[in-house]
């Protein structure tokens, strides 16, 4: 990811773009030899930089001053480098060609992070977990079930990735408003041959097609809408981030920690989630990034302004990086969660009492009882068990209060066997089956070339 934004890949591409076409041009007839494209194609890959730089302090344009040192270094084509195109030809389609490399390469690592989290849900998806809402005990889930919350949000982006880049497509040739005039005037008035070579440069470039319609720049709204997709990503690792810190407060889960890792300067035995941290930080960047393309798109004024460059230069390939970054470090999270399952299953046992309530009070009136009468003995109880273990009991001792309480008509064994948590996780198992085998499998089978057996590392 670094390498698609930096200037070594930047200023290459532009040198692709300008052979792409000047072979195209060729083609459909113009005055170029093979002489001066093969000069061209020896000089694509090695950027005489200091030529460059000198030129642009001298005329303060960025574009020229790079046509002005590939000619120093393809002399012979320098009258034909450019021909009847705008600087948008190089820079707007490069920055496409960026786009579309790096969201590839992200929706690679989403993949590996999905076959990960998909090892991680089938394993633990019948092991009974504390649910929450409002961070509250609500009723039981799994292990696995809550992993495919987090597998669901993936997909979602997964999909919205492919969806974004299989719909990228060049600016293409289109001149200095978007109306091709200047190409239409090389080719003395010929239509078919400007659409011809719009196709042929995409073609030679590994797009399949060029935005119908443009000003001088592709519409802002593709940025935008790439960057959003980046921030989608981001909002479904900092959900997993905060869920993984939470996780790991309550000890049932925990990221990888190695076993000379500091968690802390000043206090030895902590295991801070620093890892999931990073997690949330970077992704509050990258959420916030998001602005910065859809203001951009939004203040444009008719086919160009220039106030959109500065701005994209910085917002664009930090949005990369950032979900890059993350990426590499969710990988590394889930290729090592390390799972406690004597506290998972210690946290169920203190609150299966309380999520049992209502299944309790149901036998109650099954054995005569009646149900109001039963709900405010419930609502009695469980209070009072609840005080007990606030002042320090290590224990729920609803199930032994509701036993004694003959209005309930409960032994203590028949409370026993009623107190399987699997009987109260509900459809967890089979939801997490059939969504990993439906939705999650298919995706991995077609790229399994792409899946790595390790995970991502983070280096710092």
């Amino acid at each position: 990811m670094s390498y698609l934004f930096s200037p070594n890949f930047k200023f290459r591409t532009w040198r692709r773009l300008w052979i792409a076409l000047a072979e195209a041009e060729k083609e459909l007839g113009l005055a170029i030899t093979d002489a001066q494209l093969e000069e061209l194609r020896r000089a694509a890959n090695d950027i005489n930089y200091e030529d460059a730089e000198r030129r642009e302090r001298e005329i303060r344009h960025d574009v020229m001053s790079h046509i002005y040192a590939y000619g120093l270094a393809a002399p012979s084509a320098k009258g034909i480098i450019h021909l009847g195109a705008t600087s948008a030809f190089v820079t707007d389609n490069t920055d496409i060609l960026q786009m579309s490399e790096a969201l590839t390469i992200l929706q690679r690592h989403i993949v590996n992070i999905m076959a990960r989290l998909r090892e991680f849900a089938w394993r633990w998806r019948a092991t009974p977990a504390l649910a929450f809402t409002h961070f509250q005990p609500a009723q039981l889930t799994t292990v696995g079930k809550r992993a495919t919350l987090w597998l669901h949000d993936l997909l979602l982006d997964y999909r919205e990735i492919e969806h974004r880049r299989e719909s990228l497509s060049l600016l293409g040739v289109k001149g200095a408003t978007g109306t091709q005039a200047s190409f239409l005037s090389l080719f003395k008035g010929d239509e078919s041959k400007v659409n011809r070579l719009e196709q042929l440069v995409a073609e030679k470039v590994g797009m399949k097609r060029s935005y119908p319609v443009s000003g001088q720049t592709y519409t802002r709204k593709v940025d935008s809408q790439v960057v959003n997709a980046l921030s989608g990503f981001a909002q479904t690792a900092s959900k997993f981030g905060y869920d993984m810190r939470l996780l790991q407060h309550l000890h049932e889960i925990e990221e990888p920690f190695e076993e000379e890792q500091v968690g802390s300067s000043a206090m030895a035995y902590k295991r801070n989630p620093m890892r999931a941290e990073r997690l949330d930080a970077l992704a509050r960047h990258l959420i916030v990034n998001a602005l910065n393309p859809a203001l951009t798109a939004a203040t444009q004024w008719f086919e160009r302004t220039l106030d959109d460059s500065a701005n994209r230069r910085i917002a664009m390939p930090e949005a990369f990086l950032a979900a890059d970054a993350l990426a590499l470090i969710f990988d590394n999270i889930v290729g090592g969660l390390v799972v406690h399952e004597e506290v998972i299953a210690t946290n169920v046992r203190r609150e299966l009492p309380f999520l049992m309530t209502e299944n309790l009070m149901m036998e109650g009136v099954q054995r005569g009882g009646d149900r109001q009468v039963l709900h405010e003995r419930v609502r009695v109880h469980s209070q009072a068990s609840a005080d007990a273990m606030k002042r320090g009991t290590a224990e729920n001792d609803l199930f032994d209060r509701i036993a004694k309480d003959a209005l309930f008509g409960i032994d203590r064994a028949t409370i026993a066997k009623m107190a399987d948590p699997a009987a109260y996780t509900g459809l967890s198992r089979q939801q997490a089956e059939r969504f990993l085998a439906q939705d999650i499998d298919p995706i991995l089978a077609a790229h399994r070339d792409q899946i790595h057996e390790t995970a991502g590392e983070v280096r710092v």
